[in-house]
């Protein structure tokens, strides 16, 4: 950073201090960072907060914390969604939106129960296991409950609550009546057999489906639970209820109620609303005229994509990036990363997905051929050149370290492909440095939005082919992208997309709320 640019920052960032040292003992999140300026367009400043604002925001987190204590993930999510929305705040004029994110802020339900299932060892014992089960049930202002179970050893009451409190904002960004929720337990799905997965499936089942319903609330598949295991539970909530009921869960089997590309979705998704943010961005960059022309075409020619994760987003990332002419050049998994610097071929990506989707093996398996293996180490952190990078694995997976080693290397545009993949610090640090950041929320909405579309093809007794739900996934992956965008224009922020996204999703739950008459006292 030059001397100017660093001038430039400190005054734009100047009039934030007041704020950042009254709330500096909330959190390591001290900075509200403004997006840098291009000499073709430019964000204004965040205007300096007045007290009692500064007071209430403080109040918020202070609030929060000492309801749920120990929940660092929640408290993180909340507190990213909150200082991002300061614009906002400061332009409410008659309205509270203050007051009403704070009870946005607080899931409408939590719902806990106990888990049972048998593990098989290794010298035949066989032993019962407990574990529990969660769903957070956030909002439903704009429909039923919706979100993803998520199988995982790191699932915890924190973890289920900031993905809840994600999905209300990135399913209000669809534009779709459906609400925000999340559920899971701790569990490990790798490893274990058919039988143990299956009997894992059904004990959470039983102590779920009094809670859930297609006008209630309507799981979907998330981190270890795919295809099969929602089948699992299906199955189990209709010997439960002793009738079936399509609309009940989404992911489903093509064969028994499921959508096409229903598993290719958030992965598709994430490029379709990357690509758009590339065509509205790119006459900024520096690129050759041949570049922006392939942009301008819709496809990814001659650009480098960095993807960590190797799961179902990752996969179906890589694979439409390959088919608009892109370079893959990674994907990582627990136990490691594995990169190519010319990029992966189809012969390779055909392996991986083999590998994953029916051996269920490790990344360390795979044929090294042109291929260099890193054991143990973030796909972020190896000092990789790239154009383009989707954080697709998991949490907080790019830290300020990681970041700083992406700008190095020459990345200008990060789409987030899991939940809340970056930390906040390193959210404030990549919005200073890079052309384009597009947060979680509206860039991995396909999944979600898909599975609404999935609801819609059971009520109505439908079955929509590819071509069908691809151009609707298209089209809503469009529309979020132009009203993150159109939001951040209004209020004069034209490069914050984190901010866009984050209002637009905001003042859709603000307003149904306040016509439901929840915020009049």
């Amino acid at each position: 950073m030059g001397p100017e640019e660093t001038q430039r920052t400190e005054i734009k960032l100047a009039p934030l201090v007041p704020l950042v040292v009254k709330i500096a003992n909330l959190s390591h999140r001290t900075q509200i960072c403004v997006h840098k300026s291009f000499s073709s367009a430019s964000s204004s400043p965040t205007p300096q907060l007045d007290k009692m604002t500064s007071e209430r925001i403080e109040g918020i987190l202070s609030d929060l914390k000492s309801r749920h204590p120990g929940q660092n993930e929640f408290i993180q999510a909340v507190e990213e969604v909150l200082m991002s929305l300061t614009p906002l705040f400061e332009k409410q004029g008659d309205e509270d939106y203050i007051g009403a994110f704070s009870v946005i802020a607080e899931p409408e339900r939590v719902v806990k129960f106990r888990v049972q299932y048998p593990t098989f060892e290794k010298d035949g014992d066989v032993k019962l296991r407990t574990t529990t089960g969660y769903r957070v049930q956030f909002n439903s202002a704009l429909g039923p409950y919706k979100g993803g179970l998520r199988f995982h050893p790191s699932v915890s009451e924190s973890i289920i609550k900031f993905l809840g409190f994600e999905q209300i904002f990135k399913n209000a960004l669809t534009n779709l009546p459906i609400g925000g929720g999340k559920g899971g337990c701790v569990f490990d799905p790798k490893g274990k057999s058919e039988s143990e997965v299956r009997l894992l499936c059904e004990s959470f089942m039983k102590g779920l489906y009094r809670h859930i319903g297609p006008n209630l609330d309507v799981p979907a598949g998330d981190i270890g639970v795919g295809g099969r295991e929602i089948g699992y539970m299906y199955g189990e909530y209709v010997r439960l209820r002793g009738q079936p009921d399509m609309g009940v869960l989404t992911g489903k089997s093509t064969d028994f109620g499921g959508s096409k590309l229903r598993p290719e979705a958030t992965g598709y998704g994430l490029v379709y609303i990357t690509l758009e943010a590339l065509k509205k961005y790119s006459h900024y960059r520096f690129l050759s005229e041949d570049k922006q022309a392939q942009i301008k075409e819709n496809n990814f020619k001659g650009l480098k994509v960095m993807i960590s994760g190797s799961g179902n987003v990752a996969q179906f990332a890589a694979e439409k990036v390959m088919e608009l002419g892109g370079s893959v050049c990674s994907f990582s998994d627990s136990s490691g990363a594995i990169t190519s610097e010319e990029g992966f071929t189809q012969a390779q990506i055909d392996e991986l997905f083999h590998l994953k989707n029916v051996k269920r093996g490790r990344l360390s398996e795979m044929s090294r051929d042109n291929l260099t293996y890193h054991e143990k180490q973030s796909v972020w952190k190896l000092g990789m050149q790239c154009d383009v990078a989707l954080p697709s694995a998991t949490q907080n997976e790019i830290d300020l370290e990681a970041a700083e080693m992406l700008v190095e290397g020459g990345c200008w545009c990060i789409a987030e492909g899991a939940n809340m993949p970056t930390t906040n610090e390193a959210v404030d640090f990549l919005k200073t440095k890079l052309e384009i950041y597009l947060p979680g929320k509206a860039a991995n909405a396909g999944g979600v939005a898909t599975s609404a579309l999935e609801m819609a093809q059971n009520s109505a007794r439908l079955f929509w082919t590819s071509e069908e739900v691809d151009e609707k996934l298209k089209g809503i992956m469009n529309n979020i992208f132009e009203t993150a965008y159109q939001s951040a224009q209004d209020f004069d922020r034209p490069w914050d997309l984190q901010f866009g996204a984050n209002a637009a999703g905001f003042l859709k739950v603000y307003k149904a709320y306040k016509s439901m008459g929840y915020l009049k006292f």
